[in-house]
Protein backbone atom coordinates (compact mmCIF):
# COMPACT_ATOMS: atom_id res chain seq x y z
CA UNK A 1 0.00 0.00 0.00
CA UNK A 2 1.07 3.60 -0.89
CA UNK A 3 0.45 6.20 1.37
CA UNK A 4 -1.51 8.71 -1.11
CA UNK A 5 -5.55 9.08 -1.86
CA UNK A 6 -6.44 7.84 -5.53
CA UNK A 7 -9.68 9.69 -7.27
CA UNK A 8 -11.07 8.12 -10.22
CA UNK A 9 -11.51 11.07 -13.21
CA UNK A 10 -13.75 10.89 -16.20
CA UNK A 11 -14.42 14.58 -17.08
CA UNK A 12 -17.91 14.54 -15.75
CA UNK A 13 -19.21 16.86 -12.95
CA UNK A 14 -19.84 14.26 -10.41
CA UNK A 15 -16.12 12.75 -11.05
CA UNK A 16 -14.81 16.46 -10.66
CA UNK A 17 -16.70 16.78 -7.09
CA UNK A 18 -14.97 13.97 -6.37
CA UNK A 19 -11.27 15.57 -7.38
CA UNK A 20 -12.14 18.39 -4.92
CA UNK A 21 -13.45 16.10 -2.25
CA UNK A 22 -10.00 13.98 -2.36
CA UNK A 23 -7.73 16.76 -3.06
CA UNK A 24 -8.77 17.92 0.47
CA UNK A 25 -8.05 14.66 1.77
CA UNK A 26 -5.30 14.29 0.71
CA UNK A 27 -4.02 17.69 2.24
CA UNK A 28 -5.81 16.39 5.79
CA UNK A 29 -3.23 13.14 5.55
CA UNK A 30 -0.66 14.95 4.56
CA UNK A 31 -0.27 12.47 1.64
CA UNK A 32 0.25 12.92 -2.39
CA UNK A 33 -3.08 12.66 -4.82
CA UNK A 34 -2.96 10.43 -7.44
CA UNK A 35 -5.84 10.98 -10.33
CA UNK A 36 -6.48 7.88 -12.43
CA UNK A 37 -7.96 7.75 -15.60
CA UNK A 38 -9.04 4.36 -17.67
CA UNK A 39 -9.49 4.26 -20.25
CA UNK A 40 -11.67 1.25 -21.60
CA UNK A 41 -9.97 -0.90 -24.05
CA UNK A 42 -10.62 -2.20 -26.39
CA UNK A 43 -13.94 -0.18 -26.94
CA UNK A 44 -14.36 -1.31 -30.70
CA UNK A 45 -12.39 -4.40 -32.00
CA UNK A 46 -10.42 -1.74 -34.49
CA UNK A 47 -10.50 1.87 -33.38
CA UNK A 48 -9.48 4.38 -35.93
CA UNK A 49 -5.84 5.78 -35.53
CA UNK A 50 -7.53 9.48 -35.73
CA UNK A 51 -9.80 8.69 -33.02
CA UNK A 52 -7.32 6.91 -30.97
CA UNK A 53 -4.97 10.41 -31.22
CA UNK A 54 -7.85 12.39 -29.97
CA UNK A 55 -8.91 10.07 -27.66
CA UNK A 56 -5.15 10.70 -25.91
CA UNK A 57 -5.59 14.47 -26.64
CA UNK A 58 -8.39 14.20 -24.82
CA UNK A 59 -7.54 12.93 -21.59
CA UNK A 60 -4.04 14.58 -21.57
CA UNK A 61 -6.34 17.88 -21.18
CA UNK A 62 -8.47 16.24 -18.59
CA UNK A 63 -5.57 15.35 -16.56
CA UNK A 64 -3.34 18.34 -17.08
CA UNK A 65 -7.09 20.49 -16.21
CA UNK A 66 -7.49 18.35 -12.92
CA UNK A 67 -4.11 19.13 -11.96
CA UNK A 68 -4.03 22.92 -12.67
CA UNK A 69 -7.34 22.98 -10.83
CA UNK A 70 -5.74 20.97 -7.23
CA UNK A 71 -2.46 22.71 -7.73
CA UNK A 72 -4.45 26.64 -7.75
CA UNK A 73 -6.21 25.55 -4.32
CA UNK A 74 -3.78 23.62 -2.77
CA UNK A 75 -1.00 24.90 -4.06
CA UNK A 76 1.31 22.56 -1.81
CA UNK A 77 0.00 19.73 -2.49
CA UNK A 78 1.69 16.82 -4.62
CA UNK A 79 -0.20 15.80 -7.41
CA UNK A 80 0.47 12.23 -9.66
CA UNK A 81 -1.39 11.35 -12.48
CA UNK A 82 -1.94 8.42 -14.72
CA UNK A 83 -3.13 7.09 -17.42
CA UNK A 84 -4.53 3.22 -17.68
CA UNK A 85 -5.97 1.12 -20.28
CA UNK A 86 -8.42 -2.03 -19.21
CA UNK A 87 -11.15 -2.76 -18.05
CA UNK A 88 -12.27 0.68 -15.76
CA UNK A 89 -13.87 -1.71 -12.78
CA UNK A 90 -10.35 -3.48 -12.68
CA UNK A 91 -8.20 -0.82 -12.98
CA UNK A 92 -9.80 0.72 -10.38
CA UNK A 93 -9.91 -1.52 -7.86
CA UNK A 94 -6.65 -1.99 -8.46
CA UNK A 95 -5.56 0.73 -7.83
CA UNK A 96 -7.75 1.59 -4.73
CA UNK A 97 -6.02 -1.34 -3.63
CA UNK A 98 -2.92 0.15 -3.66
CA UNK A 99 -4.14 3.29 -1.62
CA UNK A 100 -4.91 4.92 1.46
CA UNK A 101 -8.19 5.85 0.15
CA UNK A 102 -10.22 6.50 -2.98
CA UNK A 103 -12.34 8.64 -4.12
CA UNK A 104 -15.13 8.03 -6.92
CA UNK A 105 -18.14 10.04 -8.38
CA UNK A 106 -21.94 9.24 -8.47
CA UNK A 107 -24.57 10.63 -10.38
CA UNK A 108 -27.19 12.38 -8.50
CA UNK A 109 -31.23 12.19 -9.25
CA UNK A 110 -32.71 14.01 -6.37
CA UNK A 111 -32.91 13.85 -3.03
CA UNK A 112 -35.58 10.66 -2.79
CA UNK A 113 -34.18 8.65 -5.15
CA UNK A 114 -30.47 9.48 -4.82
CA UNK A 115 -27.75 7.87 -6.29
CA UNK A 116 -27.62 6.41 -10.06
CA UNK A 117 -24.37 4.11 -9.00
CA UNK A 118 -22.99 2.63 -12.20
CA UNK A 119 -21.54 -0.92 -11.89
CA UNK A 120 -18.12 0.63 -12.36
CA UNK A 121 -18.45 2.05 -8.87
CA UNK A 122 -20.37 -0.64 -7.16
CA UNK A 123 -17.78 -3.20 -7.95
CA UNK A 124 -14.66 -0.95 -6.79
CA UNK A 125 -16.33 -0.12 -3.70
CA UNK A 126 -18.12 -4.02 -3.31
CA UNK A 127 -14.10 -5.66 -3.61
CA UNK A 128 -11.48 -3.09 -2.66
CA UNK A 129 -9.39 -4.38 0.28
CA UNK A 130 -9.50 -0.39 1.02
CA UNK A 131 -11.94 2.50 1.97
CA UNK A 132 -13.34 3.88 -0.89
CA UNK A 133 -15.91 7.18 -1.09
CA UNK A 134 -18.59 7.94 -3.36
CA UNK A 135 -19.16 11.17 -3.86
CA UNK A 136 -22.24 12.53 -5.51
CA UNK A 137 -22.35 15.95 -7.43
CA UNK A 138 -23.65 18.55 -4.80
CA UNK A 139 -27.71 18.87 -5.31
CA UNK A 140 -28.14 20.84 -2.01
CA UNK A 141 -25.75 22.49 0.50
CA UNK A 142 -25.06 21.01 3.84
CA UNK A 143 -24.22 22.69 7.05
CA UNK A 144 -20.59 23.04 7.61
CA UNK A 145 -21.00 21.71 11.04
CA UNK A 146 -22.39 18.57 9.88
CA UNK A 147 -21.00 15.43 11.56
CA UNK A 148 -19.54 12.16 10.33
CA UNK A 149 -22.29 9.48 11.07
CA UNK A 150 -21.27 5.72 11.31
CA UNK A 151 -23.67 2.59 11.07
CA UNK A 152 -22.50 0.16 13.48
CA UNK A 153 -23.43 -3.51 14.49
CA UNK A 154 -22.26 -4.01 18.31
CA UNK A 155 -22.82 -7.78 17.71
CA UNK A 156 -20.19 -8.40 15.02
CA UNK A 157 -16.26 -7.01 14.77
CA UNK A 158 -15.56 -3.51 13.51
CA UNK A 159 -12.70 -2.03 14.62
CA UNK A 160 -11.60 -1.23 11.05
CA UNK A 161 -14.53 1.10 10.70
CA UNK A 162 -13.79 2.48 14.42
CA UNK A 163 -10.35 3.34 13.45
CA UNK A 164 -11.56 4.97 10.06
CA UNK A 165 -13.98 6.87 11.52
CA UNK A 166 -12.03 8.33 14.34
CA UNK A 167 -8.94 9.29 12.20
CA UNK A 168 -11.78 10.91 9.51
CA UNK A 169 -13.50 12.69 12.68
CA UNK A 170 -9.98 13.53 14.03
CA UNK A 171 -8.59 15.17 11.00
CA UNK A 172 -11.54 17.15 9.76
CA UNK A 173 -12.71 18.53 13.54
CA UNK A 174 -16.36 17.17 13.26
CA UNK A 175 -18.46 15.40 15.77
CA UNK A 176 -19.22 11.68 15.25
CA UNK A 177 -22.67 10.28 15.87
CA UNK A 178 -22.96 6.10 15.98
CA UNK A 179 -26.17 4.30 15.43
CA UNK A 180 -27.00 1.02 15.80
CA UNK A 181 -30.06 0.16 14.93
CA UNK A 182 -32.74 -2.84 16.15
CA UNK A 183 -36.26 -4.08 16.33
CA UNK A 184 -37.49 -6.16 18.88
CA UNK A 185 -37.60 -9.90 18.13
CA UNK A 186 -40.51 -11.51 16.65
CA UNK A 187 -40.59 -13.98 19.62
CA UNK A 188 -41.76 -11.13 21.90
CA UNK A 189 -45.11 -10.73 20.32
CA UNK A 190 -47.63 -9.21 22.64
CA UNK A 191 -45.43 -9.01 25.58
CA UNK A 192 -43.68 -5.87 23.82
CA UNK A 193 -46.95 -3.91 23.12
CA UNK A 194 -48.30 -4.86 27.00
CA UNK A 195 -44.97 -4.09 28.56
CA UNK A 196 -43.29 -0.87 26.34
CA UNK A 197 -40.50 -1.27 29.13
CA UNK A 198 -39.55 -4.53 27.62
CA UNK A 199 -37.61 -2.09 24.46
CA UNK A 200 -36.95 0.20 26.46
CA UNK A 201 -34.71 -2.30 28.59
CA UNK A 202 -33.32 -4.08 25.52
CA UNK A 203 -32.42 -0.65 23.94
CA UNK A 204 -30.81 0.89 27.12
CA UNK A 205 -28.52 -2.56 26.83
CA UNK A 206 -27.44 -1.93 23.78
CA UNK A 207 -26.55 1.23 24.09
CA UNK A 208 -24.26 0.37 27.07
CA UNK A 209 -22.51 -2.14 24.84
CA UNK A 210 -22.14 0.48 21.92
CA UNK A 211 -20.62 2.88 24.82
CA UNK A 212 -18.42 -0.21 25.86
CA UNK A 213 -17.49 -0.66 22.23
CA UNK A 214 -16.37 3.27 21.76
CA UNK A 215 -14.38 3.96 25.24
CA UNK A 216 -11.26 2.56 24.09
CA UNK A 217 -11.68 4.77 20.96
CA UNK A 218 -13.06 8.08 23.11
CA UNK A 219 -9.62 7.55 25.27
CA UNK A 220 -7.34 7.24 22.49
CA UNK A 221 -9.23 10.44 20.67
CA UNK A 222 -9.78 12.74 23.67
CA UNK A 223 -10.70 15.34 21.14
CA UNK A 224 -12.76 13.91 19.27
CA UNK A 225 -16.54 14.10 20.27
CA UNK A 226 -18.04 10.53 19.74
CA UNK A 227 -22.01 10.14 20.76
CA UNK A 228 -23.72 6.71 20.25
CA UNK A 229 -26.95 5.92 19.97
CA UNK A 230 -28.86 2.85 19.56
CA UNK A 231 -32.45 3.51 17.67
CA UNK A 232 -35.61 1.33 16.90
CA UNK A 233 -35.94 0.84 13.39
CA UNK A 234 -34.03 -0.12 9.45
CA UNK A 235 -31.13 0.09 9.89
CA UNK A 236 -31.18 1.57 6.43
CA UNK A 237 -33.73 3.75 6.95
CA UNK A 238 -31.95 5.73 10.14
CA UNK A 239 -28.72 6.12 8.48
CA UNK A 240 -29.98 7.94 4.83
CA UNK A 241 -31.91 9.86 7.43
CA UNK A 242 -29.08 10.96 9.54
CA UNK A 243 -27.75 11.42 6.09
CA UNK A 244 -29.84 14.84 5.40
CA UNK A 245 -27.42 16.71 7.39
CA UNK A 246 -24.37 14.79 7.53
CA UNK A 247 -21.06 15.79 6.10
CA UNK A 248 -20.01 12.30 5.97
CA UNK A 249 -21.59 8.76 6.35
CA UNK A 250 -19.04 5.99 6.97
CA UNK A 251 -20.38 2.18 6.85
CA UNK A 252 -18.51 -0.77 6.98
CA UNK A 253 -18.71 -3.95 4.41
CA UNK A 254 -18.16 -7.41 5.27
CA UNK A 255 -16.68 -10.06 3.16
CA UNK A 256 -19.12 -11.77 1.23
CA UNK A 257 -18.25 -14.99 -1.04
CA UNK A 258 -20.36 -14.57 -3.26
CA UNK A 259 -18.83 -15.81 -7.11
CA UNK A 260 -20.32 -12.50 -8.89
CA UNK A 261 -21.53 -9.14 -8.12
CA UNK A 262 -20.11 -6.23 -5.74
CA UNK A 263 -19.94 -7.56 -2.43
CA UNK A 264 -22.34 -5.48 -0.41
CA UNK A 265 -24.75 -5.63 2.07
CA UNK A 266 -28.26 -4.35 1.43
CA UNK A 267 -27.86 -1.44 4.22
CA UNK A 268 -24.86 -0.19 2.71
CA UNK A 269 -26.02 -0.32 -0.97
CA UNK A 270 -29.06 1.50 0.39
CA UNK A 271 -27.07 4.55 1.46
CA UNK A 272 -25.02 4.68 -1.66
CA UNK A 273 -27.98 5.14 -3.32
CA UNK A 274 -29.67 7.75 -1.43
CA UNK A 275 -27.40 9.20 0.77
CA UNK A 276 -27.27 13.02 -0.30
CA UNK A 277 -23.49 12.96 1.80
CA UNK A 278 -20.50 11.57 0.37
CA UNK A 279 -20.82 8.04 1.70
CA UNK A 280 -17.13 5.75 2.98
CA UNK A 281 -17.16 2.23 2.56
CA UNK A 282 -14.73 0.52 4.73
CA UNK A 283 -13.57 -3.32 4.08
CA UNK A 284 -14.05 -5.34 7.36
CA UNK A 285 -11.65 -7.84 8.13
Amino acid sequence: MTAQVTVGLDGSKESLDALGWAATAAVLREVPLRLVHVEEWPNTPRMPLPYARALAEQTESLLEDATGRVRKDHPGLEVITERARGRAAEELTAAANEADLTVLGSRGLGGVRGFIVGSVSLAVVGSARRPVVLVRAESSPVAPEGGIVVGVDVHHPCEDLLAFSFNEAARRNAPLRFLHSWTLPVSYGYAAVMDPGIGEELGGHLLSGLDDLLDPWRKRYPGVEAAGAAVVGSPAYQLVDAAQTARLVIVGRRNRKVPLGAHLGHVAHAVIHHSPAPVAVVPLT
